[in-house]
Protein backbone atom coordinates (compact mmCIF):
# COMPACT_ATOMS: atom_id res chain seq x y z
CA UNK A 1 0.00 0.00 0.00
CA UNK A 2 2.89 2.34 0.69
CA UNK A 3 3.92 2.01 -2.97
CA UNK A 4 0.86 4.01 -4.01
CA UNK A 5 1.87 6.82 -1.69
CA UNK A 6 5.35 7.14 -3.08
CA UNK A 7 4.13 6.76 -6.68
CA UNK A 8 1.68 9.60 -6.12
CA UNK A 9 4.39 11.75 -4.55
CA UNK A 10 6.50 11.31 -7.68
CA UNK A 11 3.44 12.27 -9.74
CA UNK A 12 2.99 15.44 -7.68
CA UNK A 13 6.64 16.31 -8.14
CA UNK A 14 6.76 15.96 -11.96
CA UNK A 15 3.46 17.78 -12.43
CA UNK A 16 4.84 20.60 -10.34
CA UNK A 17 7.83 20.69 -12.72
CA UNK A 18 5.42 20.77 -15.66
CA UNK A 19 3.64 23.70 -14.05
CA UNK A 20 6.97 25.48 -13.54
CA UNK A 21 7.98 25.04 -17.19
CA UNK A 22 4.55 26.14 -18.43
CA UNK A 23 4.61 29.21 -16.18
CA UNK A 24 8.04 30.16 -17.51
CA UNK A 25 6.80 29.84 -21.09
CA UNK A 26 3.84 32.10 -20.41
CA UNK A 27 6.04 34.61 -18.56
CA UNK A 28 8.25 34.90 -21.65
CA UNK A 29 5.43 35.21 -24.19
CA UNK A 30 6.79 38.63 -25.24
CA UNK A 31 10.52 37.93 -24.83
CA UNK A 32 12.39 38.56 -28.08
CA UNK A 33 13.80 35.37 -29.56
CA UNK A 34 12.54 33.19 -26.68
CA UNK A 35 12.09 29.47 -27.36
CA UNK A 36 9.48 27.60 -25.37
CA UNK A 37 10.10 24.29 -23.60
CA UNK A 38 8.04 21.21 -22.85
CA UNK A 39 8.32 18.51 -20.19
CA UNK A 40 8.72 14.83 -21.05
CA UNK A 41 7.72 12.21 -18.46
CA UNK A 42 8.81 8.57 -18.18
CA UNK A 43 7.99 5.80 -15.77
CA UNK A 44 10.49 4.64 -13.15
CA UNK A 45 11.71 1.14 -12.39
CA UNK A 46 8.90 -1.39 -11.95
CA UNK A 47 8.96 -3.96 -9.12
CA UNK A 48 8.82 -7.54 -10.40
CA UNK A 49 6.27 -9.64 -8.50
CA UNK A 50 6.24 -12.68 -10.76
CA UNK A 51 8.72 -13.49 -13.49
CA UNK A 52 7.69 -14.63 -16.94
CA UNK A 53 7.33 -18.37 -17.44
CA UNK A 54 7.94 -20.46 -20.55
CA UNK A 55 5.35 -22.94 -21.90
CA UNK A 56 5.82 -26.44 -20.45
CA UNK A 57 4.02 -29.63 -21.29
CA UNK A 58 0.34 -28.93 -21.45
CA UNK A 59 0.52 -25.46 -19.88
CA UNK A 60 1.15 -22.20 -21.62
CA UNK A 61 3.61 -19.50 -20.76
CA UNK A 62 2.94 -16.77 -18.21
CA UNK A 63 3.63 -13.08 -18.44
CA UNK A 64 5.61 -11.18 -15.85
CA UNK A 65 3.66 -9.37 -13.14
CA UNK A 66 5.07 -5.94 -12.28
CA UNK A 67 4.03 -2.96 -10.24
CA UNK A 68 5.28 0.47 -11.31
CA UNK A 69 6.98 2.70 -8.76
CA UNK A 70 5.96 6.07 -10.11
CA UNK A 71 6.99 8.64 -12.69
CA UNK A 72 9.98 10.88 -13.22
CA UNK A 73 11.01 13.76 -15.41
CA UNK A 74 12.80 12.45 -18.51
CA UNK A 75 13.76 15.89 -19.79
CA UNK A 76 12.79 19.46 -20.53
CA UNK A 77 13.05 19.87 -24.28
CA UNK A 78 13.31 23.32 -25.95
CA UNK A 79 11.29 24.04 -29.08
CA UNK A 80 13.37 25.87 -31.70
CA UNK A 81 10.58 26.53 -34.18
CA UNK A 82 10.75 29.93 -35.91
CA UNK A 83 9.00 32.79 -34.14
CA UNK A 84 6.93 35.40 -35.96
CA UNK A 85 8.47 38.65 -37.21
CA UNK A 86 7.87 41.92 -35.38
CA UNK A 87 8.65 44.95 -37.52
CA UNK A 88 10.49 47.71 -35.63
CA UNK A 89 12.01 49.90 -38.36
CA UNK A 90 15.34 50.16 -36.49
CA UNK A 91 18.23 49.38 -38.83
CA UNK A 92 20.19 47.69 -36.02
CA UNK A 93 17.36 45.25 -35.24
CA UNK A 94 18.00 41.93 -36.95
CA UNK A 95 16.05 38.72 -37.25
CA UNK A 96 17.34 35.33 -38.37
CA UNK A 97 14.97 33.70 -40.84
CA UNK A 98 15.83 30.04 -40.49
CA UNK A 99 18.37 28.19 -38.39
CA UNK A 100 21.36 29.64 -36.60
CA UNK A 101 22.34 31.95 -33.76
CA UNK A 102 24.02 35.31 -33.44
CA UNK A 103 27.47 35.04 -31.88
CA UNK A 104 28.33 37.47 -29.07
CA UNK A 105 31.26 37.98 -26.73
CA UNK A 106 30.14 38.21 -23.11
CA UNK A 107 33.24 39.08 -21.13
CA UNK A 108 35.74 36.42 -22.14
CA UNK A 109 33.11 33.87 -23.16
CA UNK A 110 31.46 33.26 -26.51
CA UNK A 111 27.69 32.89 -26.26
CA UNK A 112 24.82 32.53 -28.74
CA UNK A 113 21.42 34.19 -29.03
CA UNK A 114 18.37 34.60 -31.24
CA UNK A 115 17.67 38.06 -29.84
CA UNK A 116 18.75 40.49 -32.56
CA UNK A 117 17.97 43.74 -30.72
CA UNK A 118 21.34 45.45 -31.20
CA UNK A 119 22.69 48.99 -30.98
CA UNK A 120 26.04 50.79 -31.23
CA UNK A 121 27.90 51.87 -28.10
CA UNK A 122 30.12 54.93 -27.69
CA UNK A 123 33.06 53.10 -29.29
CA UNK A 124 31.00 52.13 -32.35
CA UNK A 125 30.75 48.45 -31.34
CA UNK A 126 27.57 46.55 -32.13
CA UNK A 127 26.23 45.33 -28.78
CA UNK A 128 23.21 43.59 -27.24
CA UNK A 129 21.02 45.12 -24.58
CA UNK A 130 23.29 43.83 -21.80
CA UNK A 131 26.50 45.05 -23.48
CA UNK A 132 27.66 41.78 -25.06
CA UNK A 133 29.56 42.52 -28.28
CA UNK A 134 28.33 40.99 -31.56
CA UNK A 135 30.97 38.97 -33.41
CA UNK A 136 31.90 38.79 -37.09
CA UNK A 137 34.62 39.74 -39.53
CA UNK A 138 35.89 43.28 -40.05
CA UNK A 139 36.69 44.51 -43.54
CA UNK A 140 39.81 46.21 -44.87
CA UNK A 141 39.85 48.33 -48.04
CA UNK A 142 36.44 47.04 -49.01
CA UNK A 143 37.37 43.34 -48.68
CA UNK A 144 36.17 40.97 -45.94
CA UNK A 145 38.02 37.73 -45.14
CA UNK A 146 35.40 35.34 -43.79
CA UNK A 147 38.01 32.60 -43.36
CA UNK A 148 39.79 34.49 -40.57
CA UNK A 149 39.07 34.60 -36.86
CA UNK A 150 35.98 36.45 -35.71
CA UNK A 151 36.25 39.67 -33.74
CA UNK A 152 34.08 42.49 -32.42
CA UNK A 153 31.84 44.16 -35.02
CA UNK A 154 32.64 47.86 -34.93
CA UNK A 155 31.32 50.69 -37.08
CA UNK A 156 34.41 52.78 -37.98
CA UNK A 157 32.90 56.17 -37.21
CA UNK A 158 34.81 58.99 -38.93
CA UNK A 159 36.12 56.72 -41.68
CA UNK A 160 37.09 58.58 -44.86
CA UNK A 161 36.86 56.98 -48.26
CA UNK A 162 39.82 58.10 -50.44
CA UNK A 163 39.13 59.89 -53.69
CA UNK A 164 38.84 57.76 -56.82
CA UNK A 165 40.28 59.43 -59.95
CA UNK A 166 38.13 59.37 -63.06
CA UNK A 167 39.31 56.91 -65.68
CA UNK A 168 36.29 56.32 -67.91
CA UNK A 169 33.56 58.56 -69.33
CA UNK A 170 30.49 57.30 -71.20
CA UNK A 171 28.99 59.53 -73.93
CA UNK A 172 25.62 58.70 -75.50
CA UNK A 173 23.14 60.39 -77.78
CA UNK A 174 22.69 61.45 -81.40
CA UNK A 175 24.69 63.75 -83.67
CA UNK A 176 22.37 65.30 -86.26
CA UNK A 177 23.26 63.94 -89.71
CA UNK A 178 21.10 66.44 -91.64
CA UNK A 179 22.21 69.60 -89.84
CA UNK A 180 23.99 72.20 -91.96
CA UNK A 181 25.59 73.80 -88.92
CA UNK A 182 29.29 73.30 -88.25
CA UNK A 183 29.08 74.79 -84.75
CA UNK A 184 30.78 72.56 -82.15
CA UNK A 185 28.59 70.43 -79.86
CA UNK A 186 30.04 69.85 -76.39
CA UNK A 187 29.12 67.13 -73.89
CA UNK A 188 30.57 67.69 -70.40
CA UNK A 189 30.53 65.95 -67.03
CA UNK A 190 32.25 66.55 -63.71
CA UNK A 191 35.15 64.29 -62.77
CA UNK A 192 37.93 64.01 -60.19
CA UNK A 193 41.72 63.80 -60.14
CA UNK A 194 43.83 61.61 -57.81
CA UNK A 195 43.48 64.11 -54.94
CA UNK A 196 39.74 64.46 -55.33
CA UNK A 197 39.84 67.86 -57.02
CA UNK A 198 36.96 68.54 -59.38
CA UNK A 199 37.59 68.39 -63.12
CA UNK A 200 35.43 69.11 -66.14
CA UNK A 201 35.66 66.24 -68.60
CA UNK A 202 34.35 67.14 -72.03
CA UNK A 203 33.98 65.87 -75.57
CA UNK A 204 33.44 68.43 -78.37
CA UNK A 205 32.04 67.27 -81.71
CA UNK A 206 32.34 69.17 -85.03
CA UNK A 207 30.45 68.01 -88.16
CA UNK A 208 32.60 67.09 -91.17
CA UNK A 209 29.94 65.31 -93.22
CA UNK A 210 26.73 63.40 -92.68
CA UNK A 211 28.74 60.34 -91.62
CA UNK A 212 31.93 61.90 -90.24
CA UNK A 213 32.60 64.04 -87.17
CA UNK A 214 35.68 65.39 -85.49
CA UNK A 215 35.83 64.92 -81.71
CA UNK A 216 38.13 66.75 -79.31
CA UNK A 217 38.21 65.28 -75.77
CA UNK A 218 39.66 66.97 -72.70
CA UNK A 219 40.71 65.56 -69.33
CA UNK A 220 40.07 68.86 -67.58
CA UNK A 221 43.75 69.40 -66.85
CA UNK A 222 44.64 71.01 -70.17
CA UNK A 223 45.29 67.82 -72.13
CA UNK A 224 43.23 67.26 -75.26
CA UNK A 225 43.05 64.73 -78.06
CA UNK A 226 41.45 65.05 -81.49
CA UNK A 227 40.03 62.11 -83.39
CA UNK A 228 37.80 61.65 -86.44
CA UNK A 229 34.73 59.43 -85.98
CA UNK A 230 33.14 57.73 -88.98
CA UNK A 231 29.66 56.21 -88.96
CA UNK A 232 28.09 53.57 -91.19
CA UNK A 233 25.82 54.79 -93.96
CA UNK A 234 22.76 54.30 -91.76
CA UNK A 235 24.30 56.43 -88.98
CA UNK A 236 25.22 53.60 -86.59
CA UNK A 237 28.43 51.80 -85.59
CA UNK A 238 30.84 54.67 -84.85
CA UNK A 239 34.53 53.99 -85.49
CA UNK A 240 36.56 54.20 -83.36
CA UNK A 241 34.40 53.58 -80.28
CA UNK A 242 36.87 55.01 -77.73
CA UNK A 243 39.14 58.02 -77.51
CA UNK A 244 41.77 58.29 -74.78
CA UNK A 245 43.29 61.44 -73.34
CA UNK A 246 45.82 61.12 -70.55
CA UNK A 247 44.47 58.47 -68.17
CA UNK A 248 40.84 58.93 -69.19
CA UNK A 249 39.02 56.92 -71.85
CA UNK A 250 35.87 58.27 -73.48
CA UNK A 251 33.43 55.55 -74.54
CA UNK A 252 31.65 56.71 -77.73
CA UNK A 253 30.04 53.40 -78.69
CA UNK A 254 26.58 54.67 -77.76
CA UNK A 255 26.66 57.60 -80.21
CA UNK A 256 24.64 57.60 -83.45
CA UNK A 257 24.41 59.98 -86.44
CA UNK A 258 20.78 59.95 -87.53
CA UNK A 259 18.75 62.72 -89.06
CA UNK A 260 17.07 64.88 -86.49
CA UNK A 261 18.20 66.84 -83.47
CA UNK A 262 21.51 66.44 -81.66
CA UNK A 263 21.10 64.94 -78.18
CA UNK A 264 24.64 63.90 -77.36
CA UNK A 265 25.61 64.09 -73.66
CA UNK A 266 28.07 62.63 -71.17
CA UNK A 267 26.01 60.33 -68.96
CA UNK A 268 28.49 58.64 -66.61
CA UNK A 269 32.01 58.74 -65.19
CA UNK A 270 33.66 56.46 -62.64
CA UNK A 271 35.48 58.93 -60.39
CA UNK A 272 34.53 60.17 -56.93
CA UNK A 273 35.81 62.69 -54.44
CA UNK A 274 36.74 61.95 -50.85
CA UNK A 275 33.77 60.79 -48.80
CA UNK A 276 32.97 60.49 -45.10
CA UNK A 277 30.76 57.80 -43.55
CA UNK A 278 27.16 59.01 -43.43
CA UNK A 279 25.03 55.94 -42.77
CA UNK A 280 24.99 52.16 -43.07
CA UNK A 281 22.79 49.23 -43.98
CA UNK A 282 22.90 45.50 -43.23
CA UNK A 283 22.27 43.05 -46.08
CA UNK A 284 20.56 39.63 -45.75
CA UNK A 285 23.98 37.94 -45.67
CA UNK A 286 25.02 40.06 -42.69
CA UNK A 287 27.29 42.52 -44.52
CA UNK A 288 27.53 45.92 -42.87
CA UNK A 289 27.67 48.33 -45.81
CA UNK A 290 28.81 51.92 -45.25
CA UNK A 291 27.22 54.72 -47.27
CA UNK A 292 29.59 57.66 -47.82
CA UNK A 293 28.96 61.32 -48.58
CA UNK A 294 30.36 60.94 -52.11
CA UNK A 295 27.60 58.47 -52.95
CA UNK A 296 29.79 55.36 -52.85
CA UNK A 297 29.22 52.26 -50.72
CA UNK A 298 31.82 49.97 -49.20
CA UNK A 299 31.57 46.74 -47.13
CA UNK A 300 32.81 47.47 -43.61
CA UNK A 301 32.15 44.20 -41.76
CA UNK A 302 30.07 41.04 -41.83
CA UNK A 303 28.17 39.40 -38.99
CA UNK A 304 28.68 35.68 -38.47
CA UNK A 305 26.09 33.15 -37.34
CA UNK A 306 26.62 29.80 -35.63
CA UNK A 307 24.91 26.48 -36.23
CA UNK A 308 24.99 23.28 -34.16
CA UNK A 309 24.33 19.64 -34.88
CA UNK A 310 22.01 19.50 -31.85
CA UNK A 311 20.58 22.93 -30.91
CA UNK A 312 18.40 21.47 -28.09
CA UNK A 313 21.66 20.46 -26.42
CA UNK A 314 22.55 24.13 -25.78
CA UNK A 315 22.45 25.40 -22.20
CA UNK A 316 20.41 28.49 -21.32
CA UNK A 317 22.50 31.01 -19.39
CA UNK A 318 19.99 33.87 -19.07
CA UNK A 319 19.67 37.15 -20.97
CA UNK A 320 18.20 35.13 -23.89
CA UNK A 321 21.60 33.52 -24.47
CA UNK A 322 22.88 29.99 -24.82
CA UNK A 323 26.18 28.26 -24.12
CA UNK A 324 27.55 25.31 -26.06
CA UNK A 325 27.67 21.95 -24.29
CA UNK A 326 29.24 18.58 -24.97
CA UNK A 327 25.93 17.37 -26.43
CA UNK A 328 25.17 20.40 -28.62
CA UNK A 329 28.19 19.71 -30.81
CA UNK A 330 30.89 22.16 -31.78
CA UNK A 331 29.90 25.55 -33.13
CA UNK A 332 30.03 25.94 -36.90
CA UNK A 333 30.58 29.59 -37.77
CA UNK A 334 29.73 30.96 -41.19
CA UNK A 335 28.00 33.64 -43.19
CA UNK A 336 24.23 34.05 -42.83
CA UNK A 337 22.48 32.25 -45.66
CA UNK A 338 25.26 29.68 -46.19
CA UNK A 339 25.34 25.97 -45.33
CA UNK A 340 21.78 25.86 -44.03
CA UNK A 341 22.06 29.00 -41.89
CA UNK A 342 19.19 31.44 -42.04
CA UNK A 343 19.37 34.85 -43.70
CA UNK A 344 19.00 38.14 -41.85
CA UNK A 345 16.05 40.51 -42.04
CA UNK A 346 16.77 44.08 -40.98
CA UNK A 347 14.32 46.30 -39.15
CA UNK A 348 12.58 43.34 -37.50
CA UNK A 349 12.87 41.11 -34.43
CA UNK A 350 11.91 37.49 -33.88
CA UNK A 351 9.04 37.17 -31.44
CA UNK A 352 8.68 34.42 -28.86
CA UNK A 353 7.41 31.14 -30.28
CA UNK A 354 5.21 30.49 -27.21
CA UNK A 355 1.76 29.22 -28.23
CA UNK A 356 -0.59 30.57 -25.53
CA UNK A 357 -3.42 28.20 -26.49
CA UNK A 358 -1.12 25.21 -25.99
CA UNK A 359 0.33 26.60 -22.76
CA UNK A 360 -3.08 27.19 -21.19
CA UNK A 361 -4.02 23.66 -22.19
CA UNK A 362 -0.85 22.44 -20.48
CA UNK A 363 -1.89 24.36 -17.36
CA UNK A 364 -5.13 22.39 -17.24
CA UNK A 365 -3.30 19.10 -17.86
CA UNK A 366 -0.77 19.84 -15.10
CA UNK A 367 -3.51 20.89 -12.68
CA UNK A 368 -5.64 17.81 -13.31
CA UNK A 369 -2.60 15.54 -13.07
CA UNK A 370 -1.66 17.13 -9.76
CA UNK A 371 -5.23 16.78 -8.46
CA UNK A 372 -5.43 13.13 -9.51
CA UNK A 373 -2.20 12.27 -7.71
CA UNK A 374 -3.40 14.18 -4.64
CA UNK A 375 -6.58 12.10 -4.72
CA UNK A 376 -4.55 8.88 -4.78
CA UNK A 377 -2.66 10.02 -1.68
CA UNK A 378 -5.97 10.78 0.06
CA UNK A 379 -7.37 7.39 -0.90
CA UNK A 380 -4.22 5.58 0.25
CA UNK A 381 -4.42 7.41 3.56
CA UNK A 382 -8.02 6.30 4.03
CA UNK A 383 -7.06 2.68 3.37
CA UNK A 384 -4.25 2.91 5.90
CA UNK A 385 -6.69 4.43 8.39
CA UNK A 386 -9.09 1.51 7.86
CA UNK A 387 -6.21 -0.89 8.39
CA UNK A 388 -5.24 0.78 11.65
CA UNK A 389 -8.84 0.74 12.82
CA UNK A 390 -9.02 -3.08 12.48
CA UNK A 391 -7.68 -3.21 16.02
CA UNK A 392 -9.98 -1.54 18.49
Amino acid sequence: MLRSLFSSISGLRVHQRMMDVTANNIANVNTTGFKSSQTVFEDTLSQLLTAAGAPQGGTGGTNPAQVGLGVRLAGIEPNFLQGAAQTTGRNTDLMIQGDGFFVVRHGGEQLYTRNGSFSFDTNGRLVTGDGSVVQGWMGAAGAINTNGAVSDIQLPIGTLLPATPSSAVTVNGNLSADSASTAPITASIGGYDVQGNSLTLSATFTRLSSTSWSVSVSDGAGTTAVQQIDFAANGSNPSPTTVTVGAITFDLSGITSYAGSSTVSAVQQDGAGMGSLQSFSITPDGTLVGVFSNGLKEPLAQLCTASFNNPPGLERVGDSMYRGTINSGAQQLGQPGSSGRGTLQGGALEMSNVDLAQEFTNLVIAQRGFEANSKVITTSDELLQDLVNLKR
